[in-house]
């Protein structure tokens, strides 16, 4: 039988149906679908996604760039110069235009196949039944029909019916709103509780989360027929800019004025001084397309995506491009304890009564919780289970009161002949303040939780956390045998019986890690469930060094103002719930920092979400992988450092192109501008600005290649556009300078006619603007950092077709003569005059306004 389709207005009757009817609807069983029908069912379905498939066709991706309005100047140029009969300026123009749109475009597709197969290394996967057994497989690959396993910590892959279900409880927040968990069965509803569909308490839906418990489950819907693919219109919202979104924007609106101003300026001179009409207006034109970084796109794209493949290698996956500059401008790195600082092989080293005496009924009931708890499994849970020494068969589970980050504690419901437990475990503090009795090893029947007892108990624990160790509260409380759910409130007047003490070292390469992000300029900051003595006594084993602690109880006292206050000099930020967590690093952020969250537990969730780069682990459930930007295949904060040190030679190379398009490429536009005031002709024709602008973009091409010097990296880097401005206005005039010189050098001295100054200035103009690259793409002299050799290559082969070009028959086509050996020799005095005076300005603008700061600025400064 055929699966509802994504037409049918008839799912929700999927809902009051009993299960067995709803199974043959769908054409399956509890077993699940054979993998040939699986496929099927996907070719028919499509994908399970609510976002179309990121690919576009090669036509409509043409489309969209001749859509840009540079593109459009650009043809409606070209069409200009096919009128007036101007072959040359049609030709040039013609082949920057394929030329952008190749480059772009190619570029572009290697980069999006490059990052969808990082993507898939780290993309959602879900438990399915195929052929009988279980198979974990692309949630994109789910088809209705399909019978999926869920579990804590999973992601609902699409919207299913529930065929089994034990103590499960779902976040629906996402699509109603509601922050509390709801508890799902497999109860058949009728058609009025099935009337609000996101209210169902036998159906699960996309984009929800499993806070406890297990089920199984066959999918009614997937991608756009799912409730959250219905109501994705109304939920999408733009996304908040990041900071390297915002940084090309800004250098992009600085772009658009200076274009216009110029281009307008030099308009109107040339109509003023009545030359004609259609070569004022392509030679305004031309300096449009000279000023406009043609390809910043490809630059960037291309950029960004050696950068994803770099971090790639250091085991570091992007799952969003612009991530990569936000990693390497990050300030704050802010992490859990667990498994970053320490090794997360945690064992279970002693069970205490609250007296600090070795205590075996600790260690029973502490096993009872962990081997019948269903929710969120820590690896607390697991090395009790290890550890436990009691035969649980003889026990049977009643209900569960799951465990949540509020609360801190998971409690189940157990009997034995007759006998009914609540057994509570938990964090001590919490622990201890629901008890009203205590009892000890020795005590024969518990006793009141006197002012003394709980003193002595609190001295144990306190103990125990300043020798580093974690330690979980046990208590309990017998119930009546009518006692058959359990709820919070019951979590009440229970007898506290002591203290399971574990063990998780610190990891051995935490310590070089944490020192390594310090040379960085990366202030680490804990924020963490913990206690406040068992993280801070870890930060002294590995050096980290403790400047403040905040627990979450002061924070809910403080106000934004207050906090913000306090960021600076708090490094542990302990007993934190979630949202307080979530509280941190939005303050952070507000300050003014880039901010870093990793994290791998679904508590972690809203932290990533706020953090302007989320890293997560490939281990990490998968709300925290969702969540995160990044995944780390290693969970290692070793691995983070060269992450950011990629992540930081990446937006180097970006702003190298920035940097030339801001500087002598600049300067050289605006001595052409200038020059229509003084010269009876036009300084260049319109196709020689064209093919200057050709040449110089193809020269250009291997920047995403090239290397950056370790300087570069030593500092968190960011979008600065008043350090853009100032380098360009302290640049660009000393290429307008030597321009002026080199328009001298040709009037005064060789008596140059329009012809000759046209193709002196243009061999000038290219070697001065492209050959700047050696010292722009570096803060030490030119000789101390070697480019990449495709970058050099490129470089001078431009340079020499510029020299060589007026030599040859095509030369004349562009209006060139051939130069005399004395004007060629007098161009490269020039030229190398330049270099020099542009790497002596460069000095002394960088110590002025240095790229990084503190120890990395003195090292920079010894090695001149």
């Amino acid at each position: 039988m055929e699966p509802v389709s994504e037409d049918d207005d008839a799912p929700h009757g999927l809902w009051t149906a009993p299960i067995d009817q709803v199974l043959t609807r769908l054409g399956t069983t509890s077993a699940g679908l054979s993998s040939e029908e699986a496929a099927r069912r996907l070719a028919a379905h499509g994908a399970n996604r609510i976002e179309p498939d990121g690919r576009r066709r090669l036509a409509l991706d043409i489309l969209r760039r001749l859509a840009n309005p540079l593109v459009l100047v650009l043809l409606f140029a070209a069409g200009v110069s096919a009128v007036v009969q101007d072959p040359a300026s049609f030709v040039i123009i013609t082949v920057i235009v394929l030329l952008s749109l190749a480059l772009d475009l190619v570029q572009e597709r290697r980069a999006e196949a490059k990052v969808e197969g990082l993507r898939a290394r780290v993309a959602l996967r879900s438990t399915v039944l195929r052929d009988g057994s279980a198979a974990e497989i692309p949630a994109a690959a789910i088809v209705p029909g399909d019978v999926i396993l869920l579990a804590a910590g999973d992601l609902v892959p699409a919207d299913c019916r529930l065929i089994e279900a034990r103590d499960l409880f779902v976040n629906e927040a996402l699509l109603t709103g509601e922050a509390f968990p709801a508890e799902k069965t497999v109860r058949t509803l009728t058609p009025e509780e099935a009337r609000d569909a996101t209210g169902l308490v036998n159906a699960a839906f996309m984009g929800s989360s499993v806070i406890s418990g297990t089920a199984r489950a066959v999918i009614v819907a997937t991608g756009r027929a799912t409730e959250l693919g219905r109501i994705a219109g109304a939920l999408h919202r733009p996304a908040p800019p990041t900071a390297f979104a915002a940084g090309i924007h800004g250098f992009g609106m600085l772009i658009v004025r200076l274009t216009v101003l110029l281009v307008l300026f030099a308009l109107l001179a040339n109509l003023l001084l009545e030359r004609p009409l259609i070569d004022s207006f392509l030679f305004s034109l031309a300096l449009a397309v000279g000023l406009t970084p043609e390809l910043l796109p490809m630059i960037v794209s291309v950029t960004l995506a050696h950068g994803a493949m770099r971090m790639a290698r250091k085991e570091v996956i992007v799952k969003r491009l612009s991530a990569v500059h936000d990693l390497g401008a990050m300030e704050v790195l802010c992490c859990d304890k667990t498994g970053t600082l320490t090794e997360a092989r945690i064992r279970l080293i002693r069970e205490l009564d609250p007296t600090g005496a070795e205590s075996r009924r600790v260690l029973d009931l502490a096993c009872l919780n962990a081997a019948f708890e269903t929710g969120i499994r820590s690896p607390l849970d697991a090395a009790i289970v290890e550890a436990a020494r009691i035969d649980t068969t003889a026990w049977r589970k009643i209900d569960e009161v799951p465990f949540d980050f509020e609360r801190r504690r998971v409690s189940v419901l157990v009997e034995r002949d007759g006998t009914r437990l609540l057994v509570v475990k938990g964090a001590p503090e919490d622990v201890m303040r629901l008890a009203s009795r205590v009892q000890a090893e020795t005590d024969a029947a518990p006793r009141p939780f006197d002012d003394d007892a709980r003193a002595m108990a609190s001295d144990v624990f306190e103990r125990l956390g300043s020798e580093g160790f974690r330690v979980l509260g046990i208590a309990w409380r017998e119930v009546g045998p009518e006692h058959d759910h359990a709820v919070v409130d019951d979590e009440s007047d229970l007898v506290f019986g002591g203290f399971a003490v574990f063990l998780d070292p610190p990891k051995e390469s935490a310590r070089p890690a944490l020192a390594e992000l310090a040379r960085l300029g990366v202030a680490v900051k804990i924020v963490t469930g913990d206690n406040e003595r068992v993280t801070a006594h870890v930060c002294g084993e590995l050096g980290l060094a403790v400047t403040g602690v905040m627990t979450g109880d002061e924070l809910a006292q403080l106000t934004d103002e207050a906090l913000a206050a306090r960021l600076e000099t708090t490094t542990l930020f302990c007993r934190m719930t979630p949202p307080q967590k979530a509280r941190v690093i939005r303050a952070l952020r507000r300050s003014g920092r880039v901010t870093g969250y990793l994290g791998d537990g679904i508590n972690d969730a809203p932290s990533l979400h706020a953090a302007d780069v989320g890293l997560s682990v490939d281990s990490a459930v998968d709300v925290a992988r969702e969540a995160a930007v990044m995944v780390m295949t290693r969970n290692d904060l070793g691995v983070l450092a060269e992450g950011v040190r990629e992540g930081r030679r990446t937006f180097a190379n970006i702003m190298k192109y920035v940097m030339m398009g801001t500087s002598s490429n600049f300067g050289n536009m605006v001595s052409m501008a200038a020059a229509v005031l003084f010269l009876p002709f036009l300084p260049m024709l319109p196709v020689q600005i064209l093919l200057n602008n050709l040449l110089y973009d193809v020269s250009e091409i291997a920047i995403p290649l090239d290397q950056v010097d370790e300087e570069t990296v030593a500092a968190p880097c960011r979008w600065d556009m008043r350090f853009v401005r100032d380098f360009m206005l302290v640049l660009g005039p000393v290429s307008s300078a030597f321009d002026m010189l080199t328009f001298g050098l040709l009037l005064i001295v060789f008596g140059a006619d329009a012809a000759l100054f046209r193709t002196g200035w243009f061999i000038e103009s290219m070697a001065t603007q492209v050959l700047v690259i050696f010292a722009i793409r570096t803060v030490r002299p030119a000789w101390r950092s070697l480019p990449h050799p495709l970058l050099a290559a490129g470089a001078l082969a431009v340079v020499a077709v510029a020299v060589g070009l007026p030599f040859t028959p095509l030369g004349a086509w562009f209006g060139f003569v051939p130069p005399s050996a004395a004007l060629l020799a007098a161009l490269a005095a020039i030229t190398v005059a330049y270099l020099a005076v542009v790497e002596e300005v460069k000095r002394r603008f960088h110590a002025r306004h240095p790229l990084v700061a503190g120890p990395a600025a003195q090292r920079l400064s010894s090695s001149r």
